[in-house]
């Protein structure tokens, strides 16, 4: 197969051997060229037709189209019996028909074959008139969107996780034996807080965020879900619960995040993954199992409300050597993790 670049060097050639051989005929061209005598005849005419110094005329010329084909959508009566396919399906169909069954019946439909119109050859043709019809639902969904990133410091992710290494209690609690309550900023997503409690209402949860904020300072937001020992109830929005109440008085924004929408509290909840699928079993799950259900009679030094339980906390959360507000608001944002 020629490339353009030879076609290009036989053009040139034929136009060379008209200025001394003009007594030439087509056939003669054609047989010393071995090219067709149509080929010959064809740009021989555009040859004579352009500049004799014009490199470009010797080039091969657009194959496309010079007239667009008709539009299916401008002719009425494929639309409307499009649509009345849709409508109404033919031969007793007995189910909506899509683009590929309206174009195998709109084929065969006999008024249209004579009429001199233009039928769709593709199914996306069809999808398009259905779609600007309105007989096909545009996708509704949420599209996702990045989080604003934070500064440190600025807001507070808090959430509660199960223990899922704890089994239930026969004679007590099925679900929620263990539940370990997890402050993470979203700035830097680190772990700032945790305690773990197997009562956890709303006044012990409103103490575990007390502490917090006595322990690790004031933040600008705490981001929390709709659980109802936070939120009270959801038909009571003119009456905030206590938790909400007190973090207003305190000066922290609380937000709030709507059902199913876990992604507004993307850092905690990625956290709690972390310890399940990263972590693994750890050695203080048989110790906080039997601390909680060991001996009713004896409070446990990880219950929330207990004297002992926030000497524990600093002491542990010290030995850990988790950061506190004022220390993440330090950091540079160009270090951010």
């Amino acid at each position: 197969m020629l490339s353009e670049a030879d076609w290009v060097a036989k053009r040139a050639t034929l136009r060379w051997l008209g200025k001394p051989h003009p007594e030439w005929t087509h056939q003669e061209l054609a047989d010393t060229l071995d090219m067709s005598r149509s080929w010959v005849c064809k740009w021989l005419r555009r040859i004579r037709q352009a500049d004799p110094a014009d490199v470009l005329a010797l080039h091969s010329c657009s194959r496309a189209r010079h007239t667009p084909p008709a539009s299916i959508a401008s002719q009425p009566s494929v639309v409307q019996r499009i649509l009345e396919i849709r409508a109404a399906p033919p031969e007793n169909l007995q189910r909506i028909p899509g683009p590929e069954a309206i174009l195998y019946y709109l084929h065969r439909d006999s008024a249209l074959k004579q009429v001199d119109v233009r039928l769709p050859r593709s199914q996306t043709t069809i999808w398009k008139i259905l779609r600007q019809a309105g007989c096909i639902a545009q996708d509704r969904r949420r599209k996702p969107r990045p989080l604003e990133l934070r500064q440190p410091g600025e807001e507070v992710q808090f959430d509660l996780k199960d223990g899922s290494h704890v089994p239930a209690d026969p004679e007590g609690k099925r679900q929620h034996v263990v539940e370990i309550a997890n402050f993470v900023d979203a700035g830097t997503s680190v772990w700032l807080h945790q305690q773990v409690g197997a009562h956890f209402d709303a006044e012990a949860l409103l103490e575990v965020v007390a502490q917090f904020l006595c322990e690790h300072g004031l933040p600008g937001m705490l981001t929390f879900d709709n659980d109802p020992r936070l939120v009270g109830s959801p038909a009571g929005r003119d009456f905030p619960s206590a938790l909400v109440r007190f973090l207003w008085c305190v000066g922290v924004t609380p937000h709030v995040i709507p059902p199913h929408r876990a992604d507004q509290n993307a850092y905690v909840e990625r956290f709690h993954r972390s310890p399940g699928q990263e972590w693994g079993p750890r050695p203080s799950t048989e110790h906080v199992a039997r601390g909680v259900r060991g001996d009713r009679s004896t409070s446990s030094p990880l219950q929330p409300g207990t004297s002992q339980s926030g000497a524990l906390l600093r002491q542990s959360t010290t030995s850990c050597g988790l950061p506190s507000i004022s220390d993440l608001a330090c950091c540079s944002p160009d270090r951010r993790s």
